[in-house]
């Protein structure tokens, strides 16, 4: 009776404290970087669950240079103009910013405050991609006539007492709650997006973009040539899925993207022919240029050259450096060495020319054959040697009769 008891008595502490906590506190929406509908959707929802809760005051804590989704934007607008809550924004900590849809975000509000050191400004475009007109006027924190705040702490302490205006009139904000021997704020919780939407959002800046789809095309070759297992292959579909995310949230260049695809099959290619020094330049100029070009960033998220570099050189070391190795060491393993390939029959991927790509035994290689032999795909062929990184293979002589 007594054990049952205690079991009722522990589990109704937690449920109790827990009911004490919700709502009469304070909630700091924490988003950074560029506002895809995600984000401002976890924005909307957050502002109008603190009002259900019965939140005393919500903080939208911001650092953004760019918003992507006009009908997202709208909704957090409307609800900065005309909250449902007593509602601030702060953009901070610095070096914060807050650019085209994030400033407008920060005029709309009736209270708002910057960390000096911060930036404000180039309300056009309001959504990138939306808009063709660019401004580039940037304020400081001191020339943006908003409230300097240093820290977020020192802002909530400021607004206990404040009148704040809700939908439902002026409201007197209390932050601070008195505890035996002084004062503190009240419970201050900050509320981030959950992790699937921060998974998706590391794709969407320019240069994250570009290193996903980069790093998902060079998995695919590996993949290709049979080189890796098939965790290689999860791998590869997560970056594209990441690269393709950003690409379809970025207001994107797509003749910029089909340069990307085609300075990935240059390199390929270049691969393929044992390392061609001309479509191994031709195809890394191709990805330096099409990185820098991606996306029509409207002076807000434009991207940088310095940040593309070294994706296009972390892909140039995997086609020169990491596939040869690979391959080397495969060739040299006992199991499927020179002797152990040396004989055995495949068939032609692709037309040989005079190289191409053959499958032996469930695996594909490159291989190089006299022009007299005349593969083609489809064709039966026998390995009768190995050169370097290349088989040597002739048509198999069944097929030839036929």
């Amino acid at each position: 009776m007594r054990r049952g008891f205690l079991i009722l008595f522990f589990l109704a502490v937690p449920l109790v404290a827990s009911a004490q906590d919700v709502g009469g506190g304070i909630d700091v929406i924490d988003v950074s970087g560029p506002l895809d509908a995600s984000a401002l959707q976890f924005m909307a929802d957050s502002i109008e669950d603190a009002a259900a809760t019965g939140q005393v005051l919500a903080v939208l804590q911001i650092n953004s240079k760019a918003v992507l989704d006009e009908e997202g934007l709208e909704r957090v607008a409307s609800l900065v103009a005309n909250p449902p809550l007593p509602l601030a924004v702060w953009v901070g900590p610095a070096p914060a910013t807050a650019y085209g849809g994030a400033a407008l975000l920060v005029t709309e509000s009736a209270e708002a405050a910057i960390a000096p050191g911060s930036q404000i400004g180039r309300l056009d475009p309001v959504v990138v991609g939306e808009d063709d007109s660019v401004s580039s006027e940037v304020q400081s924190a001191e020339e943006s006539g908003l409230r300097l705040q240093p820290t977020l702490r020192q802002y909530l302490q400021e607004l206990d007492g404040a009148e704040m205006w809700t939908r439902d009139g002026p409201v007197t904000v209390t932050t601070i709650r008195d505890f035996e021997g002084g004062v503190t704020l009240k419970e201050t919780t900050f509320i981030k997006p959950g992790l699937g939407t921060r998974f998706f959002r590391l794709a969407v800046t320019p240069e994250a973009a570009l290193f996903f789809l980069l790093v998902g095309l060079s998995i695919v070759t590996f993949e290709f040539y049979a080189l890796g297992p098939g965790v290689a292959a999860g791998v590869a579909a997560i970056s594209l899925m990441l690269g393709g995310w950003g690409v379809l949230n970025l207001p994107t260049n797509w003749w910029a993207l089909a340069l990307v695809l085609l300075g990935w099959a240059l390199l390929t290619a270049a691969h393929q022919k044992g390392g061609l020094v001309f479509l191994t330049v031709v195809g890394s100029v191709m990805l330096q240029v099409a990185g820098m070009n991606l996306v029509d960033g409207g002076g807000q998220i434009d991207p940088r050259w310095y940040l593309v570099l070294p994706s296009v050189l972390a892909v140039l070391f995997f086609f020169l450096i990491a596939m040869p190795t690979v391959q080397r060491a495969r060739l040299s393993t006992p199991t499927i060495g020179r002797d152990a390939l040396i004989g055995r029959t495949g068939v032609a991927i692709a037309d040989f020319d005079p190289d191409g790509t053959v499958e032996v035994g469930g695996a594909r290689w490159r291989a190089t054959a006299h022009r007299e032999a005349k593969l083609d795909a489809g064709s039966q062929i026998t390995v009768t040697g190995v050169d370097g990184l290349f088989l040597e293979v002739d048509r198999l002589e069944e097929d030839r009769e036929n």
